[in-house]
């Protein structure tokens, strides 16, 4: 029963021990272990403060953003309203020139017609002066039968026939 008995020397010396050993300890290692807890646990908090602060500056940025696609939307909108419009102006103008320039054209066309049509009644009346005028002289240098006046109305005919094949 050694093991049992209590002997003050040896409790003496595994208390004094002990001490030495628990204020180095403290001295040592507790110190420095405490120390650098609480510098992990301050740096947790402060990389804790730095998420929130990242996180509320991303929601202001993620507002911000959001704003400005509203706003890009808007006035991308309203470019392209006004484009349609511009588009549909255009073509209403195109339209309005074209119809105009058409009735010109259908104009002087016109014109042109009718220059031609009065240059052709002058030529026919030339035309018609000089075949009297021939046919006049005819029958004044000839004494005419009936006979001789039906050849020289067919003669008449056939140049006025030929002059405009011409």
């Amino acid at each position: 029963m050694d093991l049992v008995r209590i002997e003050p020397g040896l409790y003496f010396w595994a208390i004094a021990v002990f001490l030495t050993l628990f204020t180095l300890l403290r001295k040592f290692a507790w110190k420095p272990l405490l120390n650098a807890l609480e510098e992990r646990q301050e740096g947790i908090r402060k990389s804790l403060d730095d998420a929130e602060t990242a996180k509320r500056e991303l929601a202001e940025v993620q507002e911000k953003a959001e704003a400005l696609i509203g706003q890009a939307r808007i006035e991308a909108d309203s470019i392209l309203t006004e484009a349609r419009a511009d588009g549909r102006r255009l073509r209403e103008e195109t339209r309005q020139q074209a119809r105009t320039e058409a009735q010109s054209i259908v104009g002087n066309a016109r014109r042109q017609i009718q220059l031609e049509r009065d240059r052709a009644v002058a030529q026919i009346r030339e035309e018609a002066v000089d075949l009297s005028l021939a046919i006049a002289s005819k029958l004044i240098r000839r004494n005419l039968t009936k006979a001789d006046n039906e050849s020289l109305i067919d003669d008449a005919l056939k140049q006025v026939e030929s002059r405009r094949v011409q």
